[in-house]
């Protein structure tokens, strides 16, 4: 019994070798059954975004290599007090053109306006039968260009006297009578110089005024032009503050040829402290001209006129008023002779800028305000653009109505 179970026992061992040798090898990879891997997840793009909102940015692209090119050495910036700001913000002032430039434009803008003018007297007096009814005509073609009626009655005595002394009515030489006595009208022996040097330790003062309307605004900026062309160091005054912006138009003026302007932080100020405050910093500043622009008035509002009374005496406290511009718009005629003749009362006028002359056939103004007030006429405006502002030539004027 005992050799049967012990060849039972290595039976069974045996079979058990055998199982268990086939287990090894069925597990074994490579073998049998495949190896079982467990799926990796996806990996996501980078979105570029380190702080994460959660949405995945499309997948950047892969850039091109760009080839490298041999730098040249260069020498070490120079450091220079420079700011790259200054540089920036430095304005491109402009150019003012000229006197000569402007009165040649003078001329040839009369020469177009006041055409009707000329003709129609050198066709009067051209014509044969000077009668009584002729020399009327010739008279009311001179009243109707603003000459004034006594002016106008005058000018035409002096020719009736020429024709009959000559005893000829040819066109030179009615040309020539009609040159001379209208520039003897005109009277080119006026000074029309601008106070624009500095006298002694202080600069020279312009108060500009007239009525609305009149461009008088404009007209500073300009001004400011034709001394800036004449390399004087000019300084503005915006004391209209009455209208909000005149104080801002000034100064862009200004700005466009490197002028600086003096003006209230706010609208409704005192003009009179304004304009004071320009004077003191053009003493300061040791300029050559402060130019005061101020609110255009009616001449018949009696308040707003002893406004600019107070303006010019406030002034005076620390500095002389060397020049009161009245601005005109020669278009009005006759009718602004009564507003200089107010102005003239107030302020005390001492000369005259006519603007808009260049658009009307009305040139005989010229004539008729010089007589009025005994001051002159000089500057006179010959259109829009910036530098079409002028000052007033007599013979040009004149050559222009006769040419």
């Amino acid at each position: 019994m005992i050799d049967t179970l012990w060849e039972w026992l290595i039976v069974a061992g045996a079979v058990l070798a055998v199982v268990v040798g086939l287990g090894v090898a069925f597990l074994r990879p490579g073998r049998g059954a495949p190896e079982r891997q467990l799926p990796t997840p996806p990996k996501p793009e980078p979105s570029g975004d380190e702080g994460g909102g959660g949405v995945l940015a499309p997948p950047r692209p892969t850039p091109t290599p760009t080839p490298t090119v041999p730098s040249t050495p260069t020498a070490p910036p120079v450091e220079e007090d420079v700011f790259v700001e200054d540089v920036l913000d430095t304005p491109v002032l402009d150019r003012p053109d000229t006197a000569v430039g402007r009165l040649q434009r003078l001329r040839a803008r009369l020469a177009r306006s006041n055409t009707a003018l000329g003709k129609g007297l050198l066709n009067l007096l051209t014509r044969g039968g000077l009668d009584e009814t002729v020399w009327e005509e010739v008279e009311d073609t001179l009243i109707s260009a603003d000459l004034g009626i006594e002016a106008s009655t005058e000018l035409v005595e002096a020719l009736r006297t020429q024709v009959k002394v000559a005893g000829t009515r040819d066109e030179a030489s009615v040309r020539g009578w009609l040159r001379q006595d209208l520039l003897r009208l005109v009277d080119p022996r006026m000074d029309r110089a601008i106070a624009s040097s500095r006298i002694g330790d202080r600069p020279a003062v312009v108060l500009v005024v007239g009525v609305n309307g009149t461009g008088k605004t404009t007209t500073v900026g300009k001004l400011a032009r034709v001394l800036v062309s004449e390399d004087k160091d000019v300084l503005l005054g915006a004391a209209d503050t009455f209208r909000a912006a005149a104080a801002d138009q000034l100064e862009t003026w200004g700005a466009r040829v490197g002028v600086p302007t003096v003006r209230s932080a706010r609208d409704g100020a005192d003009p009179a402290a304004v304009a004071f405050d320009a004077v003191k910093a053009g003493i300061e500043n040791e300029v050559d001209v402060v130019l005061l622009d101020t609110a255009g008035r009616l001449h018949n509002k009696t308040n707003l006129m002893d406004e600019l009374g107070k303006i010019k005496r406030v002034v005076e406290k620390q500095s002389p008023i060397d020049e009161v511009l009245l601005v005109l718009d020669a278009t009005t005629g006759q009718n602004g002779l009564r507003q200089a003749e107010v102005f003239a009362q107030v302020v005390g006028i001492t000369g005259i800028v006519l603007t808009k002359l260049d658009g009307t056939a009305k040139g005989g103004i010229v004539v008729a305000v010089q007589r009025k007030l005994g001051v002159p006429v000089k500057l006179v405006g010959l259109g829009e653009g910036p530098d079409d502002l002028a000052p007033f030539d007599p013979e040009q004027f004149v050559d222009a109505i006769v040419a």
